[in-house]
């Protein structure tokens, strides 16, 4: 009787143990989606990670987010949980855009995304074109107004979604 009370208690307790987060799995999107004033013709274009039409880094339009990140970058990978969970919830009100840079080969780009729970459009600098307007070292996350004014540039790691939500609202306007 006592093993078959432990038994019972032990399964309900097994129950009650908390359980790992299950992990979003991400999806390479294409970029036609992301804003860009179409009459410039002249900047330093990018493809897109999904291989259609890339864009001009200077045409791009916001309010959005632009995060510049790589597959080899461990502070990106520290951050990378914190644009999932902001961009659950910032979607339908600011663009979130990546950009994979010194990449070796684009499918170091999409095995990433895919991995960590990307379901927003991610450019690829195939030609390391971007680091002269970037500049050096990732992550850095550029936030850009509707007539495409960087409006702020946070060098490092974000730390927290809060901290997104907050540079979102001060530097965009965008409440989220």
């Amino acid at each position: 009787m006592k093993r078959a009370l432990i038994v019972i208690a032990s399964l309900i307790l097994a129950g009650c143990s908390v359980s790992e987060p299950v992990a979003i799995k991400g999806e390479v999107i294409s970029c036609g989606s992301v804003t860009s004033e179409k009459a410039i013709i002249e900047g330093i274009s990018v493809e897109c990670v999904d291989g259609s039409a890339g864009a001009l880094i200077e045409s791009l339009r916001g309010p959005m987010v632009l995060n510049v990140w790589g597959s080899w970058c461990t502070s990106c990978l520290a951050e990378m949980p914190e644009f999932v969970s902001f961009y659950g919830k910032a979607k339908d009100k600011v663009q979130l855009v990546g950009v994979a840079v010194e990449e070796v080969d684009p499918a170091d780009s999409r095995r990433f995304i895919e991995e960590h729970g990307m379901t927003w459009p991610n450019f690829y600098d195939r030609e390391n074109k971007t680091r002269g307007y970037f500049g050096m070292g990732v992550p850095v996350t550029w936030f850009i107004d509707a007539e495409g004014k960087v409006t702020f540039k946070k060098i490092g790691v974000i730390k927290s979604e809060q901290e997104l939500i907050d540079l979102t609202a001060e530097h965009l306007g965008v409440e989220i």
